[in-house]
């Protein structure tokens, strides 16, 4: 009789657990994934597919997939010296949730972005 009257609730603290885990999980990952794409960003002769492919890689270790990128001002070589270079992630936690049917976060969006100074040679 106890069970049954505790069951549900521990079930659902769980799976809260679980999707709240998974959620500060792949934010760190795409924090960190825009501070390493904004680090490529800001170098010489730097194309938006080099930052997109430092982002992606790193991403891909956290076990994220289907984020969306923006590096701006495209291509971030063509910042001047000391303007920011801005990259973007995103990501509907729908497509990264542990879960089928994400309960709490469904329909969320996570994203990161980062701004950095260019460094050039003036």
């Amino acid at each position: 009789m106890e069970f049954a009257v505790v069951a549900p609730v521990f079930i659902l603290l769980v799976f809260g657990m679980i999707e709240y885990g998974r959620m500060l999980m792949v934010q760190q990952v795409l924090t960190n994934a825009s501070r390493e794409g904004a680090r490529r960003a800001v170098l010489d002769g730097t194309l938006t597919s080099d930052v997109e492919a430092v982002i992606n890689e790193y991403l891909a270790s956290g076990s994220v997939s289907g984020a969306s990128i923006s590096v701006t001002p495209d291509p971030p070589s063509s910042a001047g010296f000391g303007e920011p270079v801005t990259v973007a992630i995103s990501v509907p936690f729908d497509q990264v949730s542990w879960l089928p049917s994400p309960m709490f976060l469904g329909g969320k969006q996570l994203s990161s972005t980062t701004v950095m100074r260019r460094e050039s040679v003036q």
